[in-house]
């Protein structure tokens, strides 16, 4: 039960990383013209977008710090995903 734990743990922490990935991507891709308009900046695009909308308000001006917020906020889950399954994994071995 440990090790399936411990696995998912394991796989939810490389899942979010992947993604944190994709969105500082995404954000560098603006610095290129027409980046966005690649297949593969398409494909961010619909994998990114919508969750860096949920912060939009952090915004001054045209610059937007959508991506550091939802980078902040994944590694906050990233964190809390990691002391669960710590402390989960704890009670498992009785401690």
């Amino acid at each position: 039960m440990v090790s399936v734990i411990a696995s998912i743990v394991w796989l939810l922490n490389k899942l979010i990383s992947i993604y944190m990935l994709a969105i500082v991507i995404y954000a560098l891709m603006s610095w290129f013209p027409n980046a966005y308009g690649t297949a593969f900046g398409r494909f961010l695009g619909r994998i990114v977008e919508p969750f860096e909308r949920l912060f939009n308000f952090a915004s001054v001006g045209m610059i937007s710090f959508a991506p550091v917020v939802a980078l902040v906020v994944l590694s906050l889950v990233q964190g809390g995903i990691t002391y669960l399954g710590n402390l989960i994994i704890g009670y498992g071995y009785g401690y």
